[in-house]
């Protein structure tokens, strides 16, 4: 999670607009998932592309799985012809979602999004629902398995918010 610390922390620096979704925000509802990357849903906004574009250039990002010598110029207007983006940087891998399947763009993520305090700053975590939305969208075999797990703590979530029942017998 160090390297998640610090990706999160440049993002930050960087005052980008992004909420945290995937296997992050799993762990932060109490999900036993292992994550080794951070996915973030983010902001397609001109400022904010730009903000992001110079936030991965100082983690040297790079696209993961595509060979090192493919051209790839990484700036706010690749940013904004692409979508979903799959990166490997200083801190590990980073993805990019301009829209999360089940979900929807930025704007609906937002909606659906909570705010966490993580490492001296304030994040937009995706809701626990949404989550299990996009998880289900996903429909990878990884996703499908922590499902059970993610609807159980929403069960408990949603107990816990109920209000309690009075009643005088």
């Amino acid at each position: 999670m160090k390297d998640i610390e610090k990706q999160l922390i440049v993002l930050a620096q960087y005052q980008v607009d992004f909420i945290v979704v995937g296997g992050v925000a799993a762990t932060l509802y109490g999900s036993s998932q292992v994550t080794q990357d951070l996915d973030i849903c983010y902001s397609r906004d001109k400022a904010n592309l730009e903000r992001l574009a110079n936030a991965l250039q100082s983690i040297n990002a790079r696209l993961r799985g595509v060979a090192e010598d493919v051209p790839f110029l990484l700036d706010a207007e690749t940013l904004r012809r692409g979508l979903n983006f799959t990166f490997i940087t200083d801190l590990g891998d980073l993805d990019l979602l301009g829209e999360v399947s089940g979900v929807g763009f930025h704007a609906e993520a937002l909606k659906n999004s909570v705010t966490y305090e993580l490492f001296s700053h304030r994040y937009k975590i995706l809701s626990l629902k949404k989550l299990i939305a996009a998880k289900r969208a996903a429909g990878r075999v990884k996703d499908l398995l922590v499902l059970p797990e993610l609807e159980a703590l929403l069960e408990h979530q949603q107990a816990d918010e109920a209000p309690d029942d009075i009643t005088n017998k």
